[in-house]
């Protein structure tokens, strides 16, 4: 029977999908999309593909010889078991972890941005199931900006706030006259949203700013970082040195007298010291565009022309989160609230700064800020939190002391992980030290949908169903829809829904009734979309009675009957909406993170010279400067196994664009494939040459699955493409410890041996029992 009604919803767009006998036939995106993502396209042949965990399924040498075998992670066949002997080992080793060790023993991880559905959303399923069982570590913070997530509050507000407040792009379109993009405005990074992104709006926004003579900077390594302006001028600045160019920005603005006063004396604090830096009365040296053009391959002259530009106009100054990913991110985007501060134009139409316009698809939406249904998740009676990017040095180090943020903490001793709707072998960093890290607690599980990297280095993998396989609600928080999510093919295989596993295990441990409340999946439904409706009306939006929502499939709330401006109430009036800073204002100077005492974070906006210095001496050996983008073609390493990210592979590895000069120099040419390598380790990438990237600098797409050659053997060369073998587990600073991925240096030489298959996407060794190896 043929279905063509029936609505996906998933984090890159929202899609018609028709079925004929339980398979999916075509895929269509909806028709108020205006610049639909193709990765939808993987939809049909990825969900049922090879890649597919089908059974519960156990590491050999863990049905054999338990936690004692954890060396073999990674490197051993599985045996698929049943659901009862799966869930029986899982709940086993919960109960002596948390008899021997405490909760705080337990990790749950859960990284990452899993299902779009608001109740079979993974990390909420698994986290809301450890509270019931008394607590565990969690993680804060995230990958994607966890510097600016820490620096911001001490010195303008909290990120994820800010992010919802931008100026809508209609704003923009009426006053903005200069747009400068500090790392472009990638449409591959607007693809996605969280929960979900149903009309891809920034391409439509960017053609109308230039439709209206809005001028364009991309400050970027890459050219194509804003490919939907053609005419944008590319200032190509070298990796990691923005700080310097936003600081001698400063230092122009300072010396010719173009500076706001009459703003800086009304909404910010600390305008002294952070002067007398930029003058060199505090440490010798002025950061003049001289300064700023030795550091950053810019021209003095366009610096200085840049300054002067940006006070003579309306100017919007925009900040990518990939800055950030750096070591001293944190002084990047602490810079950028110092340039645009300086200017005055913080909170008027079409000026100030943004913090990610283009790094989703949410920032300057105009739609209504609704968060929509949430699963209850319970108090956590753990205190032991992390910072998300220090996986590796928790594991390695258990009572290991660290500093985060002015304070000294020490990891927990993590004795069993569990993880749902994540892949750690994607986000985190130097994926070498991740499988030594990894191979430290007594037990791995996993609920996952494919044979991921992640997946292959667990002890128990518990196989889940897709958002096609069941029912639920689509709602992107902040996109303006909410979208009945039906099921439309049965379960792969013995796949479960999250909520029935955790459901076993919760009944197992004893507290089943409390988690599940005894509610079907159905009737879970049913309550948070009818305890939602309150919030909605007191923004504004009335929801239909739950019977009429699913009959109707789709609903799109009414836009705001103003348009936003970022900070505008701040701007107007900061004694009666002053900011959550310590002062109120913003803090171009902060006495918080001064008292820290790290030498990295002096109090203000600052350039590093001793991380310049060891960043050039890594050049020596290592000559490229690495940058690992979000993919074009997947959600992070989602959908990797997908027709769409496959067919863009070259000789099935992940490309890698460099400068012709770069390729020439190495005897590399269009289309062969290379091998990218450093201290830490080595993969194999297609060459893709192109004069859209700066010279010295290359970037490949974060997301290949990781795919060692030879598992047993440590540092084993990735045959696939997975930039994270190569970049730094070191984190962005003691303030953030953020993740560092683009501080990267590596070495390039063309691959001329027979290449190896890939496997990744096939089933990994499977024995029948314990008794058939030996």
């Amino acid at each position: 029977m043929k279905d063509e009604h029936h609505l996906a919803v998933m984090h890159w767009g929202t899609y018609r999908v028709a079925t004929d006998n339980g398979t999916i036939t075509s895929v269509s995106p909806v028709e108020w999309d205006k610049n639909p993502s193709r990765i939808g396209q993987s939809l049909a042949d990825g969900v049922t593909s090879e890649a597919r965990v089908k059974r519960p399924s156990v590491r050999l040498g863990y049905l054999q010889h338990g936690p004692a075998s954890r060396e073999g992670r990674g490197k051993e066949p599985f045996v698929e078991v049943s659901w009862e002997v799966a869930l029986d080992l899982v709940a086993r080793e919960m109960r002596s972890v948390k008899a021997r060790c405490g909760n705080e023993a337990i990790f749950g991880g859960s990284y990452g941005w899993a299902s779009a559905g608001r109740f079979h959303h993974a990390q909420s399923q698994l986290h809301r199931f450890l509270k019931g069982f008394g607590g565990y570590t969690a993680s804060t913070n995230t990958y994607s900006s966890a510097a600016g997530e820490r620096v911001l509050p001490h010195i303008l507000g909290p990120l994820s706030p800010l992010h919802r407040q931008h100026t809508h792009w209609s704003e923009l379109e009426r006053e903005c006259q200069l747009f400068v993009a500090i790392g472009g405005l990638p449409l591959r990074n607007a693809q996605v949203n969280g929960g979900a992104a149903n009309d891809h709006m920034l391409k439509h926004w960017l053609d109308r700013l230039q439709q209206r003579g809005v001028r364009f900077i991309n400050i970027s390594p890459v050219k194509n970082d804003l490919s939907a302006v053609p005419d944008a001028r590319w200032l190509a600045i070298k990796p990691g040195t923005d700080t310097a160019l936003l600081l001698a920005l400063c230092q122009v603005l300072v010396s010719e007298d173009l500076v706001d006063h009459g703003f800086i004396a009304s909404h910010t604090v600390g305008f002294a010291p952070f002067r007398a830096y930029l003058l060199g009365e505090s440490d010798g040296v002025v950061k003049t565009p001289q300064w700023a053009a030795a550091i950053t391959g810019l021209d003095a002259g366009d610096i200085t022309a840049l300054a002067r530009t940006m006070a003579a106009s309306r100017t919007m100054i925009n900040i990518s989160w990939s800055i950030q990913r750096a070591r001293q991110g944190e002084q990047a985007y602490w810079a950028t609230v110092a340039l645009t501060a300086l200017l005055g134009q913080i909170g008027t139409p079409g000026g100030g700064l943004a913090f990610g316009y283009a790094c989703t698809n949410l920032a300057g939406a105009a739609r209504a800020v609704f968060s929509g249904p949430r699963l209850p998740a319970g108090k956590n009676q753990v205190n032991s939190v992390i910072p998300v990017a220090r996986l590796s040095d928790m594991l390695l180090n258990p009572g290991g002391e660290y500093a985060f943020d002015g304070q000294t903490l020490r990891y927990p001793d993590i004795r069993l992980v569990y993880w749902a709707g994540g892949n750690a072998f994607h986000h985190h960093q130097d994926l070498n030290r991740l499988v030594e890290a990894w191979r430290q607690p007594e037990t791995v599980v996993v609920n996952e949908q494919y044979w991921t990297a992640q997946a292959r280095h667990a002890d128990i993998i518990l196989p889940v169903t897709t958002s096609l396989e069941r029912e639920d609600i689509g709602s992107g928080g902040h996109d303006g829809f909410m979208i009945a999510m039906r099921q439309l093919i049965a379960p792969v295989a013995e796949a479960r829904d999250d909520y029935a596993i955790f459901c076993g295990l919760a009944e197992r441990l004893g507290f089943g009734e409390r988690f599940s409340e005894g509610r079907s999946p159905a009737a879970w439904l049913r309550k948070l979309y009818d305890d939602s409706r309150p919030r909605a009306q007191e923004e504004g939006i009335t929801l239909p009675p739950f019977d009429d929502f699913w009959q109707q499939g789709v609903l799109e709330y009414a836009p705001p009957a103003k348009p936003q401006v970022f900070l505008a109430e701040f701007r107007a009036d900061p004694q009666r909406y002053p900011l959550s800073t310590p002062s109120g204002k913003i803090e171009l100077f902060s006495d918080t993170v001064a008292a820290f005492g790290y030498r990295e974070c002096p109090g203000h906006a600052w350039w590093d010279d001793e991380e310049a210095q060891y960043q050039q001496q890594q050049a020596q050996q290592w000559p490229l400067h690495l940058l690992s983008s979000q993919p074009r073609t997947r959600l992070h390493s989602q959908f990797d196994h997908g027709s769409v990210s496959r067919a863009t592979k070259i000789q099935g590895r992940e490309p890698l664009w460099m400068h012709p000069d770069d390729a020439a120099a190495r005897g590399i040419t269009h289309g062969s494939v290379v091998r990218v390598f450093n201290q830490r380790g080595a993969i194999l990438a297609g060459a893709q040459v192109s004069d859209q990237i700066l010279r010295g600098v290359v970037q490949i797409s974060t997301g290949a699955w990781y795919d060692p050659l030879d598992p047993s053997q440590p540092g084993s060369l990735d045959k696939h493409g997975n930039p994270n073998v190569l970049t730094e587990d070191r984190g962005s600073s003691r303030l953030g410890q953020g993740c560092s991925a683009q501080s990267c240096r590596v070495e390039i030489e063309a691959w001329r041996e027979p290449l190896p298959p890939i496997t990744v996407f096939d089933q990994p060794a499977f024995t029948a029992s314990p008794q058939d190896v030996g």
